[in-house]
């Protein structure tokens, strides 16, 4: 696959595990925004098969449900070594430790973008259920805006440099 431009945004999480599919609800939002210089991917519960689509990227945003210590439904950004530790703790989903070991790979490989973060809510639960808590739900929009403002930022330091 070709180097990309694009910024990558990674939506990751099941849809039948309540709060851990808010990535990927987040990730259809965007998808209808359609942010410029952006592609969005649903990356649904990772795979090594996603590591072409990380290595050909100028950057990724990963968007997902992780349990980081915070009251359920807070969202928190993560940016380049710090989501990287972020990353490297206890695991609670496959996925997480599937996204950890794509980045691991592309960072061995030499082609993990520099410019990479994570958006996260804290979850209050992951049990079988088709639509996520109420706070997780009500933190959405804020993950959207979250990814969006990175987006912004990132391309002002783009401009700037």
């Amino acid at each position: 696959m070709p180097p990309s431009r694009e910024v990558l945004i990674l939506g990751l999480g099941n849809l039948l595990m309540s709060d851990d599919s808010a990535g990927l609800l987040a990730v259809k939002r965007l998808a209808e925004i359609n942010p410029s210089g952006a592609r969005v991917l649903d990356g649904g519960t990772v795979g090594m098969a996603l590591l072409p689509e990380i290595e050909a990227s100028a950057a990724l945003i990963a968007v997902d449900a992780a349990s980081f210590d915070a009251k359920p439904g807070v969202v928190a950004t993560f940016e380049g070594p710090e989501m990287d530790r972020m990353l490297t703790g206890v695991k609670k989903t496959a996925h997480e430790v599937a996204l950890s070991d794509l980045i691991g790979a592309a960072l061995l490989s030499g082609s993990c973008p520099a410019r990479r973060a994570l958006v996260a809510v804290q979850p209050q639960t992951i049990a079988l259920g088709l639509e996520p808590t109420p706070p997780v739900a009500a933190a959405i929009p804020e993950m959207i805006s979250a990814v969006l403002s990175i987006l912004k930022r990132w391309s002002g330091e783009a401009q700037a440099a």
